[in-house]
């Protein structure tokens, strides 16, 4: 990288980062059952003084292994070959100036913050004190409040029940009024995507209710709040937020896409949709692989599955879908494609949200019986309740959001 004089420090910090959707990763298997696997293909890049971004290693690619408590164990380089991520596209176009963040998280979202902070030296991490009055309202703190301004600052939320829906809208509205620069809701889920429309006289759309509560948040001193979300589950909940803040849809297909090019048999996978919803969603990002459409029919309490289109015959078919919950739909859907001749079948959802612990229905195919058992199942770690549920449980492999998350942030 060539050098930057004092004199054009003030210049090169200003330049801001283009914006790219998503940053391309892989997931790698271990012998050892305590590692989360994670493998980011990412160049590591460094804030120096002058608040330029240095690209090191712009030939390779970097990636980090984490333990379950999210310290760095190795540093793999991966091969020029690599799918090009945010950090090495702007390698290619010299050197962008880079912002410092501080990432506030909640109690749930400690570990994922942490996998965060690691991706970039640009990342710094803050805490709040999450406490509760006798009378069992939150007993808030945001540490240093002082020593954000002037900063630009995100929240890394996680709305996995109501029970804690309150307290974090109550620091994220809090967050913008401390004179920071800048602010941005990073909420990976965005939940009660299932009760989104009206269909009978009488029925509440709390999608819609969630989303009029996020666009009601303080402006900051650099303007509206931007919120990052993973694969929002009805594509029309993105009309719902209001012009006051600045929604940034983001997917995790593109984690997928690299944990199945690393696959022996990458060259005979097709992708397989539950139903037409999944396909609008994501056909586009996986049309470069065969298709398998299913068509899902309810008879009142019992879903049937049928395949509309496609071939599974022989194929290692892995099923796509943004969310999934007592997974009865997969299940149907990993039967009706056994019984067309599928060699193996794998499922990959964004949102592992598993209610009551309905992961333990997927069971791991050690007999080469499709029917029986998936090959593998992805998850990412949009939902930290879960990957902490499914940790070292074959079939089921996390894929870390970290690395677009820490991509998002620099935007």
């Amino acid at each position: 990288m060539a050098a930057i004089s004092p004199a054009n420090a003030t210049t090169a910090a200003s330049l801001s980062l283009p914006q790219f959707s998503s940053t391309s990763s892989s997931l790698s298997s271990s012998s050892s059952p305590s590692f989360l696997n994670f493998k980011t293909a990412t160049v590591s890049n460094r804030c120096v003084k002058c608040g330029v971004r240095s690209l090191e290693n712009p030939s390779g690619h970097r990636s980090l292994d984490f333990l379950s408590n999210g310290d760095p164990i190795s540093l793999i380089n991966q091969n020029s070959s690599s799918p090009i991520t945010m950090a090495a596209a702007a390698s290619e176009s010299g050197s962008k100036g880079s912002k410092r963040v501080c990432l506030f998280h909640s109690d749930e979202t400690k570990d994922l913050a942490e996998r965060i902070v690691a991706k970039s030296d640009c990342i710094e991490l803050r805490s709040i004190n999450w406490k509760k009055f006798d009378d069992g309202f939150p007993n808030l703190f945001i540490q240093n409040a002082q020593g954000i301004r002037g900063q630009h600052v995100a929240f890394l939320a996680s709305f996995s029940s109501p029970a804690v829906i309150f307290e974090q809208l109550s620091v994220i509205y809090a967050l913008p009024k401390l004179f920071v620069s800048s602010f941005t809701l990073v909420l990976p889920f965005f939940p009660t995507g299932t009760s989104e429309r009206m269909e009978d006289e009488g029925d509440v759309a709390t999608a819609f209710t969630l989303a009029r509560i996020l666009s009601n948040i303080p402006t900051s001193r650099g303007g509206p709040t931007s919120l990052v979300t993973f694969d929002i589950h009805a594509l029309q909940e993105r009309f719902y937020f209001g012009d006051t803040i600045l929604p940034c849809f983001e997917s995790g297909i593109p984690l997928l896409k690299s944990r199945l090019q690393s696959l022996p048999d990458s060259d005979n996978i097709s992708i397989a949709f539950p139903d037409d919803g999944a396909w609008k969603r994501f056909h586009k990002q996986l049309q470069h692989y065969p298709t398998i459409v299913c068509n899902k029919v309810r008879m009142g309490d019992k879903r049937i599955v049928r395949i509309k289109e496609g071939d599974a015959e022989g194929r290692h078919v892995v099923i796509v879908d943004d969310l999934v919950q007592s997974g009865g739909t997969l299940i149907e859907c990993q039967k009706v494609l056994a019984a067309h001749g599928a060699a193996k079948i794998s499922a990959y959802v964004t949102h592992g949200i598993f209610p009551k612990s309905s992961w333990k229905r997927f069971k791991l195919d050690t007999k080469g019986d499709p029917a029986e058992g998936l090959s593998y199942f992805w998850i990412t770690d949009s939902c930290g309740m879960t990957v902490k549920e499914v940790m070292n449980k074959p079939p089921f492999e996390v894929l870390s959001l970290a690395g677009s998350i820490a991509s998002a942030l620099q935007v």
